[in-house]
């Protein structure tokens, strides 16, 4: 999917509808330290059976977000799609 690199939307900081400069939202990697990521290793660990909270059914395609930055007072939102696409988000070149 295409989009703008600015698009004029509401900003709640401003209260009022502001140009938006787009960036694509782009998950960092996580630290595998966490509470719940060393939790479910202790769970692996050994011969087990069917671990809690396994995924049974794989979603096709992710919910995409961008982040809004306005342009008056640099205050960023994200914004989601509001439904799933596989397409990637991409920045229009023109």
């Amino acid at each position: 999917m295409k989009i703008v690199k600015q698009i004029r939307t509401y900003c709640p900081k401003c209260n009022k509808h502001t140009a938006h400069k787009v960036k694509i939202y782009s998950k960092k990697q996580d630290s595998g330290l966490n509470m719940g990521n060393r939790r479910r290793e202790r769970k692996l660990k050994g011969y087990t059976g069917k671990v809690k909270g396994q995924a049974t059914v794989k979603k096709v395609a992710k919910r995409q977000k961008m982040l809004l930055e306005c342009n008056e007072c640099h205050y960023v939102v994200e914004k989601v799609f509001d439904y799933r696409t596989k397409k990637k988000l991409e920045l229009k070149t023109e």
